[in-house]
């Protein structure tokens, strides 16, 4: 079977990183018990614990909707709402699942140039009305790092949770790349987390190295209760628990998260540093996390489909591209070569 040229339209197109394919391999020898009372969960569990200097509660799901949907559900009633970004994945790209998996729980838009949410725009939010008529606003979720690729710093997040806690709200953080974020930052999870009054992250596994799966963590125990008949009904109990929690062992104990992390950051911002002079290409928003974001001439944009690249449009009309664990070097550096020239085509064209 041939192979095509590694794209990069979205981290999700890699494979599986060494780390966790040897973890899962060891874990397929012999027989466990089902249904996570196996080693192997503990010992995800465990890990997670260690990385978060936490005791949190620790739960795995197949994917990032899954677990968006389930962690805030269990942080309300169907009455509640929840605000987020205009641009938040939980609004825009999960199929009304927060609000199927809550039976009803509204989602609170808050318009957002650049994806992030702001103490003031949840304030505004939650107290624009409190009457009965109205679902009463109950949790706030932030995506870290955001949909534009931007990470909310240690500061953002804790006066994202001080506007909570003043408001009786509970604090979810969308992590779907949140080992980017911690990169990008330069800091430890606990400190964009729990430290900073975050109630529940999903950390998310698919797009940082594993094939498949996501961890849900609750630094507060009372929200987790019952939290695991919940994942059952909603089909996300693995009965072979060992394989969904054995990528995170190899993951977390090697270190593996944040190398991956480190690499897929590395590579975007080496794109965005060799195009950085090229007329008729800018940046949509800054690169801090593993995803450049490029506004472009439509003839441009053509252009670089035509030379044999995939990427997605969907977010301000730009071009999104997305690095991965294993994001090629010398791959980046062609595409930042065939975005030169057919800029230069471009230019030529319109001269004409």
């Amino acid at each position: 079977m041939t192979h095509e040229p590694q794209q990069f339209a979205s981290d999700n197109y890699a494979g599986i990183c060494p780390e966790a394919w040897a973890a899962m391999e060891v874990s397929n020898v012999g027989h466990a018990p089902a249904y996570g009372e196996d080693e192997w969960t503990q010992r995800a569990a465990d890990a997670f614990r260690t990385l978060f200097e936490s005791e949190c509660e620790v739960f795995f799901a197949f994917n990032g909707t899954a677990a968006n949907s389930l962690a805030l559900a269990a942080l309300g009633q169907s009455y509640h709402s929840v605000i987020c970004s205009s641009s938040a994945h939980v609004e825009t790209d999960e199929c009304g699942a927060p609000e199927f998996f809550s039976n009803g729980s509204k989602l609170l838009v808050a318009s957002s140039a650049d994806g992030k949410l702001t103490p003031q725009a949840i304030r505004a939010l939650a107290t624009s009305r409190s009457d009965i008529h109205f679902p009463k606003p109950r949790a706030v979720t932030i995506t870290q790092p955001t949909e534009t690729g931007q990470v909310y710093s240690i500061e953002e997040i804790q006066a994202i949770s001080a506007t909570c806690r003043a408001l009786g709200l509970k604090l979810h953080m969308d992590g779907a790349r949140f080992a980017q974020a911690c990169a990008h930052l330069g800091c430890g999870p606990a400190d964009i987390t729990w430290r900073a009054g975050v109630d529940v992250l999903c950390f998310g596994g698919t797009k940082n190295g594993m094939a498949v799966g996501e961890a849900i963590l609750f630094f507060d125990p009372k929200l987790a209760e019952d939290f695991d008949y919940r994942c059952k009904q909603a089909g996300q109990l693995a009965s072979k628990m060992r394989f969904l929690a054995a990528p995170w062992v190899g993951m977390l104990e090697s270190g593996a998260w944040l190398r991956n992390a480190e690499h897929a950051n590395g590579c975007a911002a080496r794109l965005a540093a060799a195009i950085a002079d090229v007329p008729q290409v800018a940046p949509m928003f800054p690169v801090e996390a593993n995803a450049v974001f490029l506004s472009a001439p439509a003839p441009l944009l053509d252009d670089l489909r035509a030379r044999g690249w995939r990427f997605y449009t969907f977010i301000g009309g730009g071009a999104r591209f997305m690095f991965a664990w294993d994001a090629d070097p010398a791959r980046v550096d062609a595409l930042a070569a065939d975005i030169r020239a057919a800029a230069q085509a471009t230019q030529m064209s319109e001269a004409a």
